[in-house]
């Protein structure tokens, strides 16, 4: 790697813009500009040769890499020339991210095995080692060309233990909270900035106003989260984009070792060996203290039960102190960072009285709101401008199926409020197809075997198997609107200890070719652990025979299924690409009459009895 550029300094870039300094001084200062809300593009701030850009470190309160000396965290700043020439202060855009100095390249071995039984533990996997990228005074060039024309400074830092960042990647640890949290305060002018990693000199944050916003994607998008649960002043407004708010939902669910879609085999050691992009020399002491001592004494994958060390890394757990404004933005087809991660943290958020505004889209990871919405946000909170985005009478945007993502539906809220819970019971044959109904259902049991080797869209595809229990609508006459959580209610034996529980809610018949769209078949999903019918946080063997009931959420939707399409109900047991692979042959026994699916339909039961009959 090339030897890092030497910091410029503040007077360095002064002196370079003296002489168009004197020239401006005699025309008319810059401001931002404001039209019907939203910040306007400016020309004087447009030019991207006259942006003025530097980085620094910030001193923190925390020591995470073992040298005994507070951590500091490394910041970029790109602002107008006017911050320096005319004196103008503006607020700023924030984003923090691990990823920023390169992270892992992929290799064999680096994921955990998953074929093995449950609770085993697998063999020890391969520990790869990231190759810093980068060179200073850059950190990143994400959202600058975006905000600064339009009156912001926008603010880089890579996090703890990442790119020139002291300290150590703890995946969702309080390190993760404080150290964007510290950047704010420098901001505030409440901590202290160093123009070098070891250096003594002061920076000041002079052009700020002192007003901050943040946003991000994935793990971009959950440090504005992270930072605001400090309850940090000067943090007025987030809008995090498919947010990881809890590290247990992303590896756990219900009790179950679950994948992020796509990751098969990973876990949070492994996401830690991702981004350990910091110090080579502070390497060896982070990995002992965080990825070989707390992280894998706190993370087992033998159980996978809720227990204190994910519970230190669930934001829902840490928003008693949250004030920023809240815009928050996800796919409901993101199967890598669920749904189910930016609805909890939106509802508690306005259940706490914040401002809130939530979008949604119909595909899959990442995906910003529209500029509009981030910009009239932004508008509101950090330059202070009336424009009545609070009090707006919709709350949730919602994109449909077949519309462009820039033009969401508005509804008052999400849920939508007119959804009401309707439960459907099932009807004999699953094994074929059964049937979900409104009615009452006699005393029956239906057998299906495990078998990882087929696939959850194989299984939703054969008109007979018995690897999984199948129960359909009738054939909708209407369309009709699902908004909200839907809730699964299983009633099962098994004929092992232990078994993998997964569900799929599916639109039939399976659409495949060139004209699928992503919502076409997997309406949502679930997966859950029967050992932890009674609790997340301590499992019991199942007795072979027994039966018990698990109830779980499946993950959060806003879906209209269109007339001619058949609602289904998919229960099997290992998910190819998402669970532990266990040796096929265990088999699950269901009740049906203690089974139900409860659906959050938009005009309630008269809505589902009107579509089905």
């Amino acid at each position: 790697m090339n030897k890092p550029l030497k910091s410029i300094s503040i007077l360095s870039i002064a002196i370079s813009i003296s002489i168009a300094s004197c020239a401006q001084n005699t025309e008319k200062k810059a401001q931002p500009i404001f039209k019907d809300g939203e910040a306007q593009i400016v020309e004087a701030f447009s030019d991207s040769d006259n942006w003025l850009r530097h980085d620094l470190w910030v001193e923190t309160e925390f020591d995470t890499d073992g040298n005994g000396e507070p951590d500091r965290m490394h910041v970029a700043v790109t602002r107008p020339a006017q911050t320096e020439t005319e004196g103008l202060k503006l607020p700023v855009i924030y984003i923090s991210s691990p990823y920023f100095a390169g992270v892992a390249g992929d290799a064999p071995g680096i994921m955990w095995d998953v074929t093995i039984e449950l609770g085993e533990t697998a063999k020890e996997r391969v520990h790869p080692e990231v190759q810093r990228r980068g060179q200073r005074p850059i950190i990143s060039n994400s959202h600058i060309r975006k905000w600064i024309p339009r009156g912001y400074i926008v603010v880089h830092s890579s996090s703890p233990g990442t790119g020139l960042s002291d300290g150590a990647p703890t995946i969702g640890g309080k390190n993760e909270s404080l150290a964007p949290k510290t950047v704010i305060d420098w901001l505030c002018g409440r901590a202290k900035g160093y123009t070098e990693r070891d250096g003594n000199e002061e920076v000041k944050a002079y052009w700020s106003t002192g007003k901050v916003g943040m946003t991000g994607t994935s793990y971009n998008g959950t440090l504005p989260l992270a930072a605001a649960t400090t309850g940090v002043e000067g943090l007025e407004a987030i809008i995090p984009i498919a947010p990881n708010t809890s590290y247990y939902h992303y590896y756990r669910s219900n009790g179950l070792v679950r994948s992020p879609g796509g990751y098969l085999g990973e876990d949070i050691d492994v996401l830690y060996d991702f981004v350990h992009s910091g110090k080579e020399e502070n390497r060896a002491y982070n990995n002992k203290t965080v990825r070989d001592t707390e992280m894998k004494n706190g993370m087992d994958r033998a159980t996978g039960d809720y227990n204190e060390f994910w519970a230190g890394r669930d934001y829902l757990n840490q928003m008693d102190n949250m004030n920023a404004a809240l815009l928050m933005a996800h796919g409901f087809n993101d199967w890598n960072v669920m749904p189910e991660h930016s609805y909890r943290i939106y509802k508690a958020a306005k259940e706490k009285g914040l401002a809130t505004q939530i979008y949604y889209h119909q595909n899959g990871h990442g995906g910003p709101p529209p500029l509009s919405m981030m910009n009239r946000w932004f508008t509101k909170y950090l330059h202070g401008i009336d424009n009545g985005v609070e009090n707006e009478e919709h709350k949730a945007y919602i994109v449909r199926e077949y519309d462009d993502k820039l033009k969401p539906t508005a509804y008052k809220d999400y849920p939508n409020p007119e959804a009401k819970a309707v439960t459907l019971n099932l009807t004999s044959g699953g094994t074929s197809i059964g049937g979900l109904t409104l009615n009452t259902v006699p005393e029956a049991e239906e057998l299906f075997s495990d078998d990882v080797s087929m696939s959850g869209s194989d299984l939703a595809k054969t008109e007979n198997s018995k690897n999984r229990l199948l129960y359909v609508t009738p054939k909708l006459k209407e369309d009709l609107h699902i908004s909200g959580v839907p809730k699964i209610t299983v009633t099962l034996s098994s004929s092992k200890i232990a078994a993998n529980l997964s569900v799929w809610l599916v639109s039939l018949p399976w659409q495949e070719g060139k004209e699928f769209k992503i919502t076409d078949n997997i309406i949502t999903r679930g997966w859950a652990d029967p050992k932890n019918h009674k609790s997340l946080t301590d499992e019991e063997d199942l007795k072979p025979g027994k039966f018990y009931t698990v109830n779980f959420d499946l993950q959060p939707d806003d879906q209209i299924i269109k007339a001619g399409q058949q609602i289904g109900l998919m229960i099997f047991s290992s998910d190819k690409e998402y669970t532990l692979h266990p040796k096929a042959g265990t088999e699950l026994t269901v009740k049906l009459d203690k089974t139900t699916l409860t659906l959050p339909v938009v005009g309630g039961s008269d809505a589902f009895v009107k579509a089905t009959n």
